[in-house]
This record gives C-alpha cells, sequence and structure tokens, in this order.
C-alpha cells in the first residue's frame, strides 16, 4: 500500500473537529511515507488533507473533472489530472491508488465509498476501505449498513470488507494489516 486514495468533502463541516481529523490524517499519510491520490480540489477537507500530505513532503495527486477544475483546483500538487467526467475522475483514482478511506463529506464522499465497497463485494478488487468517523459522523450510515444485514441485503461477511476507526493513524495501521477475504456476492 503506497499511495492511498481519500474521499472528502469539498466543504470544511461545521466542526473545527473534521479540519482537524483531515489535517491529522494527511500527517498520518506523510508520517507513513504513503503518497494521496484525492479529488484535486484546494477547499475543505480535501485541500486540507492535500496541504497536510504535502507539508510533510509526500507526492499528492490530484484528479479533477475539466467542468469545475478552473475554479477550485490545487496548484501545488505534485500532479493534476484534469479529466473529463467524474467517472474517469473516480476511476482513475481508484487505480492510482493501493486502498480507499471516506473522511467526512457529502453527497459525493458517499458516493464514492459506496462504489468502491460495491466493487469489493462483487470482487473486481481486493484492495483495503477505510472509513475515518470522525465524531460519530457515520454512525448513521454503519447503522443502515446493519439494518441491511438484519433485512437480508448483505452479508455479514461483507460488512468486514469496510474498516472503521477514529483514529487516522490506527486506521492507516488496520488498513495495512488488511487481510483480503473471498465471500462470493452470489454465495449462499
Amino acid at each position: 500500500m503506497q499511495d492511498v486514495c481519500v474521499f472528502c468533502g469539498a466543504s470544511p463541516g461545521e466542526k473545527p473537529i473534521f479540519m482537524q481529523s483531515a489535517k491529522a490524517l494527511g500527517e498520518a499519510i506523510s508520517h507513513a511515507s504513503m503518497g494521496l491520490v484525492y479529488g484535486g480540489a484546494k477547499v475543505g477537507l480535501m485541500g486540507q488533507v492535500a496541504n497536510a500530505v504535502l507539508a510533510g513532503g509526500q507526492k499528492v495527486v490530484g484528479v479533477i473533472p475539466q467542468s469545475f477544475a478552473h475554479k477550485v483546483s490545487h496548484e501545488g500538487l505534485t500532479e493534476l489530472h484534469v479529466v473529463d467526467s467524474m467517472h474517469t475522475r473516480k476511476a482513475m483514482m481508484f487505480e492510482l491508488a493501493g486502498a480507499c478511506i471516506a473522511l467526512p463529506g457529502g453527497f459525493g464522499t458517499l458516493e464514492e465509498l459506496t462504489e468502491v465497497l460495491t466493487w469489493a463485494q462483487l470482487g473486481f478488487h481486493q484492495k483495503p476501505i477505510g472509513l475515518l468517523n470522525i465524531n460519530g459522523y457515520y454512525d448513521a450510515l454503519l447503522s443502515f449498513f446493519d439494518q441491511a444485514v438484519l433485512a437480508g441485503f448483505l452479508k455479514p461477511k461483507h460488512l468486514e470488507l469496510l474498516i472503521v476507526h477514529h483514529d487516522p493513524t490506527k486506521l492507516l495501521q488496520l488498513l495495512e494489516d488488511y487481510k483480503p477475504q473471498t465471500v462470493a456476492k452470489w454465495s449462499n
């Protein structure tokens, strides 16, 4: 696991702990001598995590759609890829990284997280997927996943595809230690 893809909000959130935790994750990534792959923006949690990795002397690769690159692109990155669509962006971000982590965010972050979880569930990849659950931000989502198991729409084993922790350093260690499982989506 050399580079980590981080999905997160382009907003700072209402509580300072969100920006503090984005910075802490960036510092932990840098301290672990890993690079960052992310959405390429200079704003919100996205900019904060990128700045922390850059400050630690590690590589930061941004991938941003052309439609809004001129508005929010981070100009100080190691590499910036301007692509034609959100679909291309997500595919490239995923391909460039050895693991994925979601910080707080909105619709886009949730969609990116659930897409890579779905790909793992279907056996398309075995990369570790982490969720940095800052200040209980994702508690309701985790409860929903438990409800999906109880309702028979998710297998309990598939919940293990998502590694959850509130501490950035501990989460990175759990991702490093991850052993891929082989639980077929379509088996009993």
